[in-house]
């Protein structure tokens, strides 16, 4: 009798140790996370911000996809350096900004979008994507046979290159004999080609949504600038806003015309897009909180991207002891 109760006892312990370790194993085990990075030129920065906030949360990234910006944040992520990438984005001011940009004659496009891509090289060796620790696909537009390019293998920067070329602004990208434009011509929100796990969630960051902008204040280095820059620095300003208008009732120039479409058309498609795939947290990045060229406020905008997803992330987990509670 002794025996079986010693037996039966030990039984016993095994077990709460088993149910003990279990416990701990899923403690411990990250949440596996499929990310969807919109286009959305400057405020596309602020998914530095997201991604740094869901590995502080305890989340692993097992894939990404991204259009435009997105497919830029995701690939210096994917690559392992986004806090190089970080870094240099934040000790840009305007005129480093605008001295990146490099303007051209074309009657395709008004800047070449080599000379960024050349100093990101400097810092950041190219690499191919099926190279990558983390599956990575970028969405480019073959904008001559109306068709979506996908890249998840070759050169990172060639996608990068091919995704952010914003129509009429960049040149067009030649790969193989096709113009490829900025991917969020036909998929600003590419949830559609990122690759899946089990038991992943799908997590989407849109950052150009008609939500509410609540402004934040963030202090930024102030730098002084001289007279010839100054000068330099209102004849670039001035091709820009020949862009993307100052304000609201600017008159609409041609190119300004053709930004305001293009801009109702990512949208609509973006709206269609969430309302057919329907992700497990949706970070929304409010459309007016930065201009499509504010690269010289990427602190703030990373701030943005960071509060944005904690508020989000706060959301999830509630409704998740919620369900648990029911």
């Amino acid at each position: 009798m002794k025996l079986i109760k010693l037996v039966f006892g030990i039984f016993i312990i095994f077990a709460i140790s088993v149910n003990i370790s279990k416990a701990q194993d899923n403690k411990n085990k990250k949440t596996m996370v499929s990310l969807v990075l919109s286009s959305g030129g400057a405020r596309g920065i602020a998914h530095i911000g997201v991604i740094e906030e869901l590995e502080r949360q305890g989340f692993e990234i097992r894939s990404i996809s991204g259009t435009s910006m997105g497919a830029l944040v995701g690939g210096m992520y994917a690559a392992g350096k986004l806090d190089v990438y970080k870094e240099w984005m934040c000790s840009l001011g305007k005129m480093d900004v605008l001295n990146l940009i490099d303007f051209t004659l074309s009657r395709n496009g008004l800047i070449k979008g080599e000379k960024i891509i050349k100093e990101m090289k400097k810092m950041i060796p190219d690499r191919n994507i099926e190279d990558l620790p983390i599956t990575y696909t970028a969405v480019a537009t073959d904008i001559v046979n109306g068709k979506e390019v996908i890249f998840n293998s070759g050169s990172l920067y060639d996608a990068i290159r091919a995704s952010i070329s914003i129509p009429t602004v960049f040149k067009p990208f030649n790969v193989n004999g096709s113009m490829l434009v900025d991917g969020g011509v036909l998929n600003p929100i590419p949830i559609s080609i990122v690759k899946r796990h089990d038991n992943d969630i799908l997590i989407v960051v849109d950052v150009g949504s008609d939500k509410k902008y609540e402004t934040q204040t963030v202090k930024r280095k102030e730098i002084k600038i001289n007279e010839k820059q100054n000068k330099l620095l209102f004849k670039m300003q001035d091709t820009i806003n020949n862009i993307i208008p100052k304000s609201k009732t600017d008159k609409l120039s041609y190119y300004n015309l053709l930004n305001k479409s293009t801009s109702l058309m990512v949208q609509k498609i973006s709206e269609m897009t969430l309302e057919k795939y329907k992700p497990d947290i949706l970070i929304e990045i409010p459309k007016s909180s930065f201009g499509t060229y504010d690269f010289y406020k990427s602190t703030e905008i990373i701030e943005l991207g960071t509060n944005e997803t904690k508020k989000e992330l706060q959301k999830y987990f509630n409704n998740k002891t919620i369900s648990k509670k029911k």
